[in-house]
């Protein structure tokens, strides 16, 4: 990866210029996204889910791109869910899932052989299938049979009319159905209304961090300066954000080709914290004197980035760890960013959170001279593997 253009960050028009895949766009219509799957399930009438029983347990099925509306599901249903919820990024499906079951398959084209493998399974059990997918693909076969839900993506990012686009940048178009409804079974809580006002923060967020803003009040691109030429660490201060700190670090590493791992408080602090003492922290200051012809150029240094719920929704034994956390890596001399969510529901919070990142990764890749949207590693790993 070449040196950061910190001039390309500032510059608006330059920005969507290299942006040949649109990624920047794609992001900015997250808010449509919402609005646009809400009118879609509304069609597909999700909302008939609330008057059939609740299941004996939800099973997820999602590849790639995708699994992060498991991560999302997970966070907002949170450790108090009535009923387990399990993930499955492929065969085979659980073998106690039968007809008092629910599974949820995820697929943009509607084609990943996992969810259609899961979904058919499942559909030949006896269980409910709900299906977000193109239309006219197999998994969207699954989910119009009788008794189950189909739900076709929004139409801005729909894969199976040619856009190119991928499910990293329509998440919302797919976690948006799923929401709605596990709402309505009482899995959680993402009402309408709710996901409405997501479809707002949304709209907000993209605001805050389009590419013209001066890159000073960006706060996306602020944190792309910030965890440049930085071996990220991204850390979650609880249940609800650790969605947005997995989603950051894989769109760090998919998105601007960084390698990124991401954890979550309390479970995850001892991990954290142990590797400030490792090779790829600073064991101290800067030198300020040293002379990169003479003592060679200094290597990536970790860089702490806090994923922050709103402090209100913050227990306080929580924030002491947070705190203890950031401490730590001062002393240590590892740099920290901090990600805060402003205040509103936790859907609101979570999908602020997820925005703010997915900008930042995609300003690192075009200040970095990486193509957001396109991995040619990625692509050869695929024609290998058929």
């Amino acid at each position: 990866m070449t040196a950061l253009d910190e001039s390309l960050l500032a510059d608006g028009d330059g920005l969507t210029a290299v942006d040949e895949g649109g990624v920047l766009r794609a992001l900015a219509s997250a808010g449509a996204q919402v609005r646009e799957a809400l009118d879609l399930s509304a069609e597909a009438r999700v909302a008939r889910l609330a008057d059939e029983e609740r299941p004996r347990a939800v099973v997820i099925a999602a590849l790639a791109g995708s699994s992060v509306v498991a991560d999302v599901v997970q966070a907002l249903a949170g450790r108090a869910c009535p009923v387990p919820v399990v993930v499955r990024h492929g065969g085979p499906l659980p073998s106690w899932v039968g007809p008092l079951d629910l599974v949820v398959a995820v697929s943009l084209s509607g084609r990943a052989p996992g969810p259609v493998a899961l979904a058919v399974e499942a559909a030949r059990r006896g269980a409910r299938v709900v299906a977000v997918a193109g239309d006219g693909s197999p998994l969207a076969d699954v989910g119009s049979r009788g008794g189950n839900v189909h739900v076709r993506p929004a139409r801005g990012v729909r894969a199976d009319g040619g856009d190119p686009r991928s499910s990293r940048v329509a998440l919302w178009s797919l976690a948006t159905p799923v929401l709605l409804a596990c709402d309505a079974m009482g899995l959680l809580s993402a009402p309408a209304a709710d996901l409405a006002a997501v479809a707002d923060r949304l709209d907000a967020e993209a605001e805050a961090c389009r590419p013209w803003s001066e890159t000073f009040v960006n706060p996306a691109k602020v944190l792309a300066l910030e965890v440049a030429g930085a071996v990220p660490v991204v850390l979650a201060d609880g249940d609800l954000m650790a969605a947005a700190a997995r989603r950051a670090a894989g769109m760090l590493a998919r998105t601007a080709r960084v390698p990124a791992v991401s954890g979550a408080l309390p479970d995850d602090a001892s991990e954290v914290v142990a590797t400030f003492g490792g090779p790829f922290a600073a064991a101290g200051a800067d030198d300020v004197f040293a002379d990169p012809f003479l003592d060679g150029p200094t290597g990536p240094r970790l860089r702490l980035l806090v994923v922050r719920d709103h402090p209100a929704a913050v227990a306080d034994v929580d924030r002491r760890l947070t705190e203890a956390v950031v401490t730590t890596a001062t002393d240590a001399g590892v740099r920290v960013s901090e990600l805060v969510a402003d205040e509103g529901s936790p859907a609101q919070r979570l999908a602020q959170a997820i925005a703010r990142a997915d900008f930042a990764a995609a300003y690192l890749a075009l200040a970095s001279g990486v193509d957001p949207a396109r991995s040619p590693q990625v692509a050869d790993l695929k024609d290998r593997l058929g």
